[in-house]
């Protein structure tokens, strides 16, 4: 009987020991979250006509020697084909570029063809095209058209309001009939408004 009585303590102080903690339930898995998904940039449409003012640097080389400020403004439209934007623009530009009495370049109306490619909300540009100056070369008026060439950059802040940067060069040679060449090159800063 001895026996059985230890044996049996021993059995409910080993049994009880393991029931102590009593049950314990599997723990649930974690719930994941998956990461938010973030939108792709949002290509700007350049489709549209456009109106705006420029700012910029101008030099003249050849028989005027000089440089000074340039600004005007622009008007134009661009066709966006999706990974190539083409159109027009005509710009005018006051000049204040004035070499003494050698002469100066008092402004510049551009008409030319603009094509690039697009990225995201950016345009960058090549531009071709012909350039009516005006200049006094030694105390006398003279006007020709050049031709000229560009490379630029437009970026769309907003769905109607871009800003950018413009270098172009004009090849003014054997200008307006003279022995002279009136080269000029710009760089103007840009801002369009578009419709």
């Amino acid at each position: 009987m001895k026996r059985i009585l230890v044996s049996s303590s021993i059995l409910a102080m080993v049994g009880g020991a393991a029931f102590a903690g009593g049950y314990t339930a599997p723990a649930a898995a974690p719930v994941v979250t998956p990461a938010p998904m973030v939108a792709a940039p949002v290509a700007f449409d350049w489709t549209g006509a456009y109106a705006g003012a420029q700012v910029g640097y101008g030099k003249t080389n050849g028989d005027l020697d000089a440089n000074g400020a340039v600004g005007g403004v622009h008007a134009g439209y661009l066709k966006d084909f999706g990974g190539f934007v083409g159109g027009g623009e005509l710009a005018y530009n006051a000049a204040n570029v004035d070499d003494g009495d050698n002469g100066k370049l008092k402004n510049m109306t551009d008409l030319k063809l603009i094509g690039g490619v697009p990225y995201n909300r950016s345009l960058f540009y090549g531009a071709l095209g012909a350039s009516y100056m005006k200049a006094d070369l030694a105390g006398q008026d003279h006007s020709d058209t050049s031709p000229m060439v560009g490379i630029g950059m437009k970026y769309a802040v907003t769905d109607q309001w871009t800003v950018g940067g413009e270098l172009d060069y004009r090849d003014g040679h054997n200008f307006d009939g003279t022995d002279s060449d009136v080269n000029a090159t710009t760089l103007n800063l840009t801002t369009s408004f578009k419709f």
